[in-house]
């Protein structure tokens, strides 16, 4: 018997969200959180199709599992890059405003653990130090440490009257 496909579909996009969802149960054999009719009717016409003619190739099977392989997933994060000289000399200016009620003294050190590493900011009197760089703002030396972007006094844990936690 031949699946008639169109008619499949246009049967299914009569039903509802929830007579989809028990047709889903019944092809794959397992339920579904889905609520999205177009995912749902396009998974379930898939299945049946597969089911009708065979499923993938052999051919197909294999090269997903070449793809999938496990030992191409990076199980840690990248190793941080060596900086050149050059690269070093160079300033990330960012601007900032810096409220009375935070504003920190210069001299106060800075201390955060960060992915296994230990990360020092020295307050100075027109900004910070992170690594012998001099930096306008503590954002912008949290954004280069994560390489997201951060709150730089929510990542020091530095409270809203100038105090470290």
């Amino acid at each position: 018997m031949k699946l008639n496909m169109e008619k499949e579909v246009d049967a299914m996009e009569r039903m509802t969200t929830d007579q989809l969802r028990k047709k889903y149960a019944e092809v794959f054999g397992e339920p579904t959180n889905a609520r999205h009719k177009t995912w749902l009717i396009k998974r379930i016409a898939w299945r049946m199709q597969s089911n009708a003619e065979g499923g993938l190739s052999e051919r197909a099977l294999k090269r997903a599992a070449e793809i999938v392989n496990e030992s191409d997933i990076r199980m840690n994060p990248p190793r941080e890059k060596s900086r050149t000289a050059d690269q070093q000399k160079q300033t990330k200016v960012v601007s900032a405003r810096i409220d009375v009620n935070r504003e920190l003294l210069p001299g106060v050190v800075l201390k955060r653990e960060y992915k296994g590493r230990q990360i020092l900011v020295k307050v100075l009197d027109d900004g910070f130090e992170y690594l012998g760089e001099r930096y306008k703002s503590l954002t912008a030396i949290a954004d280069l440490v994560t390489g997201k972007h951060w709150n730089g006094y929510h990542f020091f844990n530095v409270g809203k009257k100038g105090n470290k936690s």
